[in-house]
């Protein structure tokens, strides 16, 4: 049995819907890395933790949708956001908790997520974030998913702070190193290149 199987099921969101401004525009999620799509790796990843996996995505459906049990996409144009994505994602979540994950860290390992989702047992109704050094990072996170009508309303009010809304809620941090190499964001073409290497 792995550590995984003694967790709660949980519900899987792939951020994939932004705009890739520092990637020029690109669909960051099919951005080749290491011979296969960014998506590609975090898939292969959460695969086997899921039977509800989601992937936010505002382009490329086609694409996306072998890989995916369902897609969300932002209700508004304009790419509003990754509030937009958690929120299209949690609304539709299957299980008690949403694991989430963008689609630009594919070293993210599974020690890393069955931690996330350890914590947030731990500490039951309180979602959990990541924290590198002194610095959250709220897009990789587990949320307990009977937070959706809050997210709803927060997003309805104007927020547009994933961390904001989770430190309303309670927020704890799984506590990782300053500069833990499975965080590395891949957000622009130097980086990816730099990694790759």
């Amino acid at each position: 049995m792995t550590p995984s199987d003694t967790l709660p099921p949980c519900s899987i969101l792939l951020l994939a819907g932004g705009q890739g401004q520092r990637m020029g525009g690109r669909d960051k999620g099919l951005i080749e890395w290491r011979g296969e799509p960014l998506i590609q790796h975090l898939h292969r990843l959460t695969r086997p933790l899921t039977d509800d996996l989601i992937i936010s995505c505002n382009r490329n459906q086609d694409r996306y949708a072998p890989l995916a049990d369902r897609l969300v996409q932002d209700d508004e144009s304009g790419f509003p956001g990754p509030y937009a994505g958690i929120r299209a994602g949690i609304a539709v979540a299957r299980h008690a908790y949403l694991l989430v994950m963008p689609c630009d860290q594919p070293l993210l390992d599974l020690a890393l997520l069955n931690a996330l989702r350890r914590k947030a047992v731990e500490h039951p109704g309180q979602p959990v974030m990541v924290r590198e050094g002194d610095q959250w990072e709220p897009l990789l996170c587990c949320i307990p998913t009977v937070h959706a009508p809050v997210f709803e309303q927060h997003w309805q009010q104007g927020q547009r702070s994933p961390r904001r809304t989770m430190a309303e809620l309670g927020a704890v941090a799984l506590q990782c190193d300053d500069g833990d190499p499975r965080l590395a964001n891949l957000n622009t073409p130097d980086l990816l290149s730099a990694v790759e290497r």
